[in-house]
């Protein structure tokens, strides 16, 4: 969680040498959360148009590595802001560079490869599989999540509102196999990183923001030594993709981050996970109205069964009442 801002306490002498305690300063007043948390569906839901924007000038690796420079340009602000720093330890390390490659370099490189061939909308649609991956892989890798009926039923659901989108009874007419694989891999790789993180950096003691921050450098270096090997520099600097680079970076995973801390801080990681549902709702009208992206009817359709059934796999049992001896 963001680390809490906590008032500090000052003292006076007076002439009788009595230490007399100043009244805390009154808490620094916050934007309302669920404006917070419209400003963040927006955010999310409009990065899929931004890395279209930004594949239109420059390649899809300098776009990630872009996008991850400027984001870890904006934690590492807030952390001079906050004065912490960065997590010590060899062992930590070493998992934050798995964590940074699963949960930032790969998904990120897949979908700006994936959006060379795909529209945005269908982008932001696969990017809300992650819940249906990670119910899948949880009733594997994680022994205490234990699948029920009704999160099962979630789980064929939402694959079924998958093939609907995919137009699978249409022999997947139309659509490019491989975009589409990247973009579901993409989302796959999200709940894979979740795991390893839960299961090797849990109860480090270092703050998120400490942690996300040292992921995001980390994220960075790999992209930086792997983008002169597989592109070379551009002629020119095209600038609306460049703002959209800029803007994807700084606001999609910079200034976001921030923003989910907050809500999770705030409000909880329950409430703060539902702008899941939001994403590829705003990711199909931004590419619809802003790039003239078309829409067939089964896109729509098929987002509301993936949702739902992504709504279901988050349902937990109720714990059972203990009987009174």
């Amino acid at each position: 969680m963001v680390s809490r801002i906590v008032a500090s306490m000052t003292t006076v002498t007076t002439s009788s040498d009595r230490a007399v305690t100043a009244p805390p300063a009154p808490p620094r007043r916050r934007l309302d959360w669920r404006l917070r948390f419209a400003a963040l569906s927006l955010i999310w839901g409009f990065s899929f148009l931004l890395i279209k924007v930004g594949t239109e000038g420059y390649a899809p690796f300098q776009v990630t590595l872009g996008r991850l420079a400027f984001g870890t340009a904006v934690l590492a602000a807030a952390m001079a802001v906050r004065r912490e720093r960065l997590p010590r330890g060899a062992r930590t390390w070493a998992h934050l560079t798995v964590a940074a490659f699963l949960l930032n370099a790969l998904p990120f490189s897949l979908f700006a490869y994936a959006e060379l061939t795909i529209p945005s909308t269908l982008a932001g649609i696969c990017n809300a599989t992650s819940p249906l991956w990670g119910m899948a892989l949880s009733l594997v890798a994680l022994s205490e999540d234990r699948p029920t009926r009704v999160r099962v039923a979630g789980l064929g659901l939402g694959f079924l509102g998958v093939l609907t989108v995919l137009g699978a009874w249409q022999g997947f007419h139309g659509l490019d196999a491989t975009g589409t694989a990247l973009a579901l891999l993409a989302s796959l790789s999200y709940p894979v990183g979740w795991i390893y993180v839960r299961r090797t950096l849990a109860g480090t003691g270092h703050s998120n923001l400490s942690m996300t921050g040292a992921q995001l450098l980390l994220a960075t270096v790999q992209l930086a030594v792997v983008t002169p090997l597989f592109t070379t520099l551009p002629g020119s600097l095209p600038v609306v993709p460049l703002l959209a680079v800029a803007a994807l970076g700084a606001l999609g995973t910079g200034l976001a981050v921030l923003l989910q801390y907050g809500l999770v801080d705030e409000v909880g990681p329950t409430t703060a996970q539902m702008v899941t549902y939001f994403i590829p709702v705003i990711a199909t009208a931004a590419g619809v109205a802003l790039l003239g992206e078309s829409l067939a009817w089964s896109t729509p359709v098929g987002a509301v069964i993936v949702l739902a059934g992504a709504a279901l796999t988050r349902v937990r049992p109720k714990p059972r009442a203990v009987p009174h001896t």
